[in-house]
């Protein structure tokens, strides 16, 4: 089974997390990326089908590093044993939200979309102003059958609706929130199952339209220049 091999190889790295068996251990490394793109290549497809509007990029271009940066950190560990991507309207980029992918061994996979972090601020602005006027259509979105099979809503939040907004708002609860997302959490049995693709396209598909929801609120965003 291929997508063993990504989990074989990552809890060897989880258990020998250094340098030295990583450099030791290319070629079972590469063997693991190189099946993690094609499934990344075979749910990009999907998710075209689907009705996704996807950027024509390589799977590769998708994916995160395995390297921590450990400057700031207590764990000083130099690799994050995980393979991870996110697959979004602009490619990798976190703004037009995706779906973003995450395989760990020993259940702390998952699949998930939105917005993560409050990183940007006009972004959350932006996504509160567009829920104060569309809130009988996120109601909609978060109550649907679909939807709650799978999901909740999650997100840092304050404690009080923010100055500016209507406390008696029907959306008040999510007004608090400065970042809005979803996560579906995998068991390593779920990933190695025959149908793990068509799953992941299908969790894909119920939250499609809470990412369209948030990407229209975040039409006219601009990404910081760095």
């Amino acid at each position: 089974m291929e997508m063993k091999k990504i989990l074989d190889y990552l809890f060897a790295l989880e258990a020998h997390n250094d340098p030295a068996f990583y450099h030791a251990h290319k070629p079972e490394y590469q063997e693991a990326c190189k099946i993690f793109e094609d499934f990344l290549s075979s749910l990009m497809d999907k998710l075209t089908l689907q009705g996704d509007e996807l950027p024509p990029v390589s799977p590769k271009e998708l994916t995160f590093k395995l390297n921590r940066d450990v400057r700031f950190s207590h764990d000083k560990s130099p690799y994050n044993p995980s393979f991870r991507a996110h697959i979004g309207p602009k490619g990798k980029l976190p703004i037009p939200v995706g779906y973003y992918i995450m395989i760990k061994p020993g259940g702390g996979s998952f699949i998930g979309g939105g917005l993560f972090a409050p990183m940007f601020k006009d972004a959350t602005e932006m996504i509160r102003g567009y829920l104060c006027t569309h809130s009988d259509e996120w109601q909609q979105i978060i109550t649907s059958p679909d939807f709650t099979k799978y999901f909740t809503v999650m997100g840092e939040a304050l404690k009080n609706v923010p100055r500016g907004y209507d406390p008696a708002h029907p959306q008040a609860e999510y007004l608090k929130n400065k970042s809005w997302y979803l996560e579906y959490h995998l068991s390593d049995e779920q990933i190695l199952a025959d149908d793990f693709l068509s799953f992941t396209a299908g969790l894909c598909a119920a939250m499609r339209p809470f990412n369209q929801f948030l990407n229209e609120a975040l039409r006219d965003f601009v990404m910081p220049m760095r």
